[in-house]
C-alpha cells in the first residue's frame, strides 16, 4: 500500500504539472488529466493502494492505516529525488524520519479487531460530510499558489478519510451482493472521486509534498477519532501511549513536510505577459512545443 501510493503520488503531480491549470472547482479536470499516461498509471497504482488498503481496514486500527498511508510521501519523495533530481533539504530528512518513528509506534500499538458497523447515523454523516465538500471544495478552488495546495489538499484529506471510515465496516462483508447493496459502498465511492478530483486541484497549485502531506494529516486524525470511538479500534493494554506518541509524531512529520517543503514543479499564477498569445496561458506558453 505504502509503495503503491508513493507512486501514485509521483506520477499524478507530473501529469498535473503538464495540465492547463485549473482556478475553479471542476470535474473536467479529471477529464484533462486522463489524456497523459503518466496519469493514468498514477491512478492505477492509487486504485491498487486502495485496494490494500481496504482489505488492510478489515482487521486493523484506522489509525494504524491512515497514518501508514502518510509514508506514501516518503516514497514520493524519493523517487522525486532519485528520478526527477528534486532537492531533498536536511529538514524534509529530519522529517521524513520522523514519520517513520511514528508508524512504528502505531504498528505496535495496535491490535487487530473486526470493525463495527455505522448504522443509520454514520451514513447520515457521510452524506452531510460530501456535501460540505462539494460547498467548501466550490469556494477553496478560487485560491492559488500554496495556500490553494494546502487547502485544497486537506478537503482531499477530509474526503479520503470519509471514505476509509465507509470502507472499514464494509472490509467485513460475508459476500459481494452485501457489499453492492450497501449504501457505504456509494458513498465510499462518491467521496473517493471528491477526494481524486481536490487532489489533482491541490497539485496544480504548488509543492507536491505540501498537497499529499496536508492530505495525509487532514485524513488521518478525523478517520482516527471516528475508528476509536465508533468503530471498536483497538489498543493493546498498556500501549495506549505509543498510540499517543506515535501519532503525534506522525501528525508532527506530515505538517512539518507541509511547511518546509519546496516546490518541485508548479504552475504560475501570476498575470499573463503582454507578449502571449490571446488565450495562451504563462504556463502554457512555457511549455516545450512537440514536434
Amino acid at each position: 500500500m505504502i509503495a503503491a501510493y508513493g507512486v501514485a503520488n509521483l506520477l499524478q503531480s507530473v501529469a498535473a504539472a503538464r495540465t492547463d491549470l485549473h482556478h475553479g472547482f471542476q470535474p473536467m479536470l479529471l477529464l484533462r488529466l486522463g489524456r497523459h499516461k503518466s496519469y493514468l498509471v498514477g491512478v492505477a497504482c492509487q486504485c491498487a493502494g486502495f485496494a490494500l488498503a481496504f482489505f488492510a481496514r478489515r482487521d486493523l486500527p484506522l489509525f494504524l492505516v491512515q497514518s501508514a498511508m502518510a509514508a506514501g510521501l516518503g516514497v514520493t519523495t524519493i523517487l522525486g529525488v532519485l528520478i526527477l533530481k528534486w532537492k531533498l533539504p536536511r529538514a524534509e530528512v529530519a522529517l521524513l524520519l520522523a514519520l517513520i518513528v511514528g508508524i512504528a509506534a502505531l504498528v505496535v500499538a495496535a491490535k487487530p479487531a473486526p470493525s463495527r458497523q455505522l448504522g443509520t447515523g454514520g451514513v447520515i454523516g457521510l452524506v452531510a460530510v460530501l456535501g460540505a465538500l462539494a460547498v467548501l471544495g466550490f469556494f477553496a478552488g478560487r485560491l492559488r499558489g500554496s495556500p490553494g495546495s494546502v487547502v485544497l489538499g486537506s478537503l482531499s484529506g477530509v474526503a479520503f478519510g470519509a471514505a476509509a471510515v465507509a470502507s472499514r465496516p464494509l472490509a467485513s462483508a460475508d459476500s459481494f451482493g452485501q457489499f453492492a447493496t450497501d449504501p457505504l459502498s456509494y458513498l465510499l465511492i462518491a467521496h473517493s472521486l471528491v477526494g481524486q478530483l481536490l487532489l489533482g486541484l491541490a497539485m496544480q497549485r504548488g509543492s507536491t509534498t505540501a498537497a499529499v502531506a496536508a492530505m495525509d494529516a487532514a485524513g488521518a486524525v478525523p478517520a482516527a477519532l471516528v475508528g476509536l470511538v465508533f468503530l471498536g479500534d483497538g489498543v493493546w493494554p498498556g500501549r495506549e501511549w505509543l498510540v499517543a506518541v506515535g501519532f503525534v509524531v506522525t501528525l508532527a512529520g506530515v505538517i512539518g513536510l507541509s511547511l518546509y517543503a519546496e516546490p518541485q514543479h508548479h504552475h504560475e499564477t501570476g498575470p499573463e505577459p503582454k507578449h502571449a498569445a490571446p488565450g495562451l496561458t504563462l504556463s502554457a506558453a512555457r511549455r516545450p512545443a512537440r514536434r
